[in-house]
């Protein structure tokens, strides 16, 4: 099987084979002429510090009951989304086509690019800001990025926290960025700093 067959054969119209399908609205248009080079990783849970259930894909598809806990009124009208979101047993959800323009970067620059939005792709691990992620997510990421990397022309990968410092701090310090580089098998150089340095104890 050649590159480009093995490519097809994961991907269609920038929707993954291996993840569970939900689209959703808060998507757009990438620039014209513009690349994807790369992936943004974020954590995300609802409410904060509780795994498990539907807010998040019903975040993402605007189908959040605003009512439904005490902090969802600090987000209430939230129209966000991430191209993936990794459960914490490794289970893969897609939200919008890589093709696209998910809406989860927000205000950010990466080496001097503002915009992250246009030219990435975002992927949400459940768990907390800071806090430590599970073996099945670090499979099911390398294994995205890897197969993101077939089909985009990645050359970096990187936290929201280093793409809006200051205003974000997720993953955090509880990320393995090491992990991934060993488990993707890629450089150094497409890693924050962040790589050399060891996860919380």
């Amino acid at each position: 099987m050649t590159a480009a067959e093995a490519c097809a054969a994961l991907w269609r119209a920038g929707w993954y084979r291996f993840a569970h399908a939900l689209r959703s609205a808060n998507h757009g248009i990438r620039p014209a002429g513009g690349d994807v080079s790369l992936i943004v990783v974020h954590s995300i849970s609802l409410p904060p510090g509780e795994f498990g259930g539907d807010h998040v894909q019903a975040l993402f598809t605007n189908r959040l009951d605003w009512d439904a806990h005490p902090y969802f009124r600090q987000i209430r009208g939230l129209e966000v989304s991430a191209h993936f979101y990794v459960r914490r047993d490794g289970a893969l959800w897609q939200f919008v086509s890589g093709d696209d323009r998910a809406w989860h970067a927000g205000a950010s620059c990466f080496q001097g690019r503002d915009n992250c939005n246009d030219y990435s792709v975002g992927i949400e691990l459940e768990g907390l800001e800071g806090g430590r992620f599970e073996d099945a997510q670090y499979e099911t990421l390398a294994t995205l990025c890897t197969a993101l990397a077939q089909r985009y022309p990645i050359t970096h990968v990187a936290g929201h926290e280093h793409i809006a410092p200051g205003r974000k701090h997720d993953p955090g310090p509880g990320f393995d960025w090491g992990r991934l580089r060993r488990a993707t098998g890629w450089p150094a150089t497409r890693f924050p700093d962040a790589a050399a340095t060891p996860p919380l104890a």
